[in-house]
């Protein structure tokens, strides 16, 4: 069999027409500007609505486009930095909540994969906090925290089974180990409609897909799982200094 070369395979109708959208979103269009209807584009352009839809899916991939509920589609503007890397404070949420908004907690039986990460059965349910990450009031990131009973042994003490308060007292018992690392990794996903919802997108919108292990006592201590914008966020690791996103 012989090998395909790459510069005879014709470039696709949609990406061409990425390509013009990008010009006139960069020479007609302002940050926030809503663009003309479907059908008004697809005149325009002298294209079907299927390849507009294509090449409009692959600008919001790439941070040009947002698709806001009840408005449209608007130019978005530059991602914003969103650190993710090991922070100097440790464990997270220890530096308040003007960054990552706590919101509830509930016991549940995490998906499999986690359940795999922090070595418990398939059925043992855990601790759930749900977390939003905001700036300037937008939401960019919501986050599931799953923690072993285990881990947190002090909230045997503590009555309310589940909400803000709940929350609060795991992430607080949490701090309580000593962390003595993490793992992160990042994948390409898709919003599902509990997520969607939280940021503000429609389902089906590009996220990316950030899960955290943390390790405490040779174990892992909790794993979170957080969906970030993949529209206005750019994920950056380590610990810069005067991140303005950094959450503790």
């Amino acid at each position: 069999m012989g090998t395909t070369q790459l510069a005879s395979v014709p470039e696709p109708k949609y990406w061409h027409l990425k390509t013009v959208l990008s010009d006139a979103l960069d020479s007609e269009f302002a940050v926030g500007e809503i663009l003309p209807n479907e059908r008004e584009l697809a005149a325009r352009f002298g294209v079907a609505r299927a390849t507009l839809r294509q090449a409009l899916e692959q600008l919001e991939l790439e941070g040009r486009l947002q698709r806001r509920r009840g408005v449209g589609t608007t130019v978005a503007p530059p991602r914003v930095g969103v650190a993710v890397g090991d922070y100097a404070h440790g464990w997270t949420d220890t530096s308040g909540e003007d960054t990552w908004q706590t919101v509830d907690s509930t016991e549940a039986v995490p998906p499999a994969e986690v359940a795999r990460l922090l070595e418990l059965d398939p059925d043992t349910p855990v601790h759930r906090v749900r977390r939003t990450r905001m700036t300037h009031g937008q939401p960019l990131a919501a986050e599931l925290l799953y923690v072993p009973a285990d881990s947190v042994p002090g909230l045997a003490a503590i009555d309310t089974p589940s909400g803000l308060a709940r929350a609060r007292a795991v992430l607080r018992e949490l701090r309580r180990l000593e962390l003595e690392g993490r793992e992160q990794t990042v994948e390409l996903g898709s919003a599902r409609a509990d997520d969607a919802k939280e940021l503000d997108r429609l389902p089906g919108a590009p996220v990316l897909l950030v899960t955290t292990r943390y390790v405490a006592q040779g174990r892992t201590a909790a794993v979170a799982v957080a969906t970030y914008r993949a529209d206005t966020c750019r994920l950056t690791f380590g610990d810069p200094a005067g991140e303005e996103l950094l959450a503790g």
